[in-house]
């Protein structure tokens, strides 16, 4: 190998000559004399045993697309899958709106350059606030479980309370993010569900409550599908306690179930991914907090708020950052939690989406999942041991479908259904052993009929 093979082309300082006079700058012989406070001990002696560098973007280009082209994505495999990230449409709009140079950066400038993207922030924080039906909302966190934890810490904070009751259906990797995220400040108890019915057990809410409690933490509609239809009654209990009631929503549901101020909520969370973002491989989230337009609680958002103030003309305003004194960029290390602005760019997808689609067009969208949900539940569970809806009462875009008494596990019919191109739903026998052999199927607007009843058929061929 020649010396010339070892200069990167993107890496400057690999020209021998330039390195050779960064070191003469600084008065070092070799790159060794820079690490002689690590002990011999500690270095690996010779070479990494490393594959051979790419060096050219074509060679590189074509290794990862090598990589790539291994994996099966929903755009070519029909998908059931849901679970925290659905298969949603993104309107052309969203994409284009996202991708422009004014947008495309996850960072913005700040009230002296960015008016056009902090108009924007506002804009869509106004009309998710219009869906919620609350006044203040944050720029976005890193998903729903980030946003549930800090609703949670919230409450905790506004109450000065430290237990959060909150229901054992949700998610295991949303349960994980909000351990992690409130263990220092908040003590959570787990209420249990109804296997029957998935409904949470409001007897053992009651009997739970205490003047601990900071808040209780109902999901609208849960990680099962299914619709809490206590939901007023569980509000009321908790601020019968002096607690708050915090609900995390699925916002696309909005345009065919309450708001969640009408049956009681204090604080609302969530999940944008629904509002015109595709699902990415661990990108495609970001979470939102709204309450209130209250002192007590817009002064512990630890997340960035945007509204209009004066400027130095008389009779103009512009937009910027309100209440910027509680975030962590001033208080730093006696913050009450820290906040940033990664996923910023997800709101202006989600205020795009939401600008286009408006009041009438979530209202159908809404119908149109619920229907299509409906049929697809009962078209599976006319199928010969399956249980379909396995849980009792309403449900919105994910069901629960029991295959116990088909004798095969849903490892096994997921195997099946991928060998005829389709995605099953998500195994749920390892998370919730008490519902057996269950998956979570997701159905929202991309699934035509024809693709419901291609997985009936595929469905029993697999069963046979």
């Amino acid at each position: 190998m020649s010396d010339a093979a070892s200069v990167h082309p993107y890496i400057p300082n690999s020209v021998p000559r330039i390195k050779r006079e960064m070191l003469d700058a600084i008065g070092v012989e070799d790159v060794d004399e820079l690490y002689g406070a690590i002990p011999q001990r500690l270095r690996v002696p010779g070479l990494l045993d490393l594959p051979e560098p790419l060096r050219s973007e074509y060679t590189l280009r074509r290794h990862v697309e090598g990589i790539l082209d291994r994996n099966a994505s929903c755009a070519e495999i029909l998908s059931f899958l849901g679970g925290g990230c659905w298969p949603h449409y993104v309107p052309a709009v969203c994409d284009e709106v996202v991708n422009r140079g004014e947008f495309v950066s996850a960072y913005y400038g700040d009230t002296y350059s960015d008016h056009g993207k902090l108009q924007a922030l506002f804009e869509y924080a106004s009309m998710l606030g219009e869906l919620v039906e609350l006044d203040a909302v944050s720029l976005p966190t890193y998903d729903w479980g980030s946003a549930a934890a800090t609703s949670l810490c919230m409450a905790a904070r506004i109450t000065g309370r430290r237990v959060a009751i909150m229901p054992a259906s949700i998610g295991a990797e949303r349960r994980s993010i909000i351990e992690g995220y409130c263990e220092p400040w908040v003590d959570l108890v787990t209420i249990p569900f109804d296997p029957a019915t998935g409904l949470l057990d409001v007897d053992r809410i009651r009997e739970t409550l205490s003047d601990e409690t900071a808040c209780v933490y109902v999901e609208m509609p849960g990680f099962l599908g299914t619709i809490e239809t206590q939901a007023a009654e569980i509000a009321a209990l908790a601020r019968g306690a002096g607690a708050l009631c915090v609900v995390g929503v699925d916002p696309i549901s909005l345009g065919v179930l309450e708001a969640p101020p009408r049956y009681g909520a204090d604080i609302v969370c969530g999940e944008l991914q629904p509002l015109g973002i595709h699902m990415h491989y661990g990108g495609g989230l970001a979470g939102f907090v709204a309450s209130p337009d209250e002192e007590r609680f817009v002064s512990e958002y630890p997340t960035f708020l945007i509204g209009l103030g004066a400027t130095a003309v008389d009779g103009e305003y512009a937009f910027g950052e309100v209440v910027w004194e509680r975030t962590s960029y001033v208080k730093r290390g006696d913050s009450k939690e820290y906040t940033g602005t990664t996923q910023n760019l997800w709101a202006i997808a989600a205020g795009a989406y939401l600008a286009l689609l408006g009041p009438q067009g979530l209202a159908e969208l809404g119908r149109g999942i619920m229907e299509r949900a409906e049929y697809a539940a009962g078209s599976l569970g006319e199928l010969r041991g399956v249980r379909a809806p396995a849980l009792g009462g309403p449900f919105f875009k994910e069901f629960v479908v029991d295959f116990g008494e088909s004798g095969r596990t849903v490892a096994e019919i997921n195997r099946g259904l991928r060998e005829r191109g389709i995605f099953g739903g998500l195994d749920l026998s390892a998370e919730y052993p008490g519902l057996g052999q269950s998956a979570l199927y997701c159905v929202t607007e991309v699934h035509t009929k024809g693709d419901i009843d291609r997985l009936a058929a595929e469905l029993a061929e697999v069963l046979r």
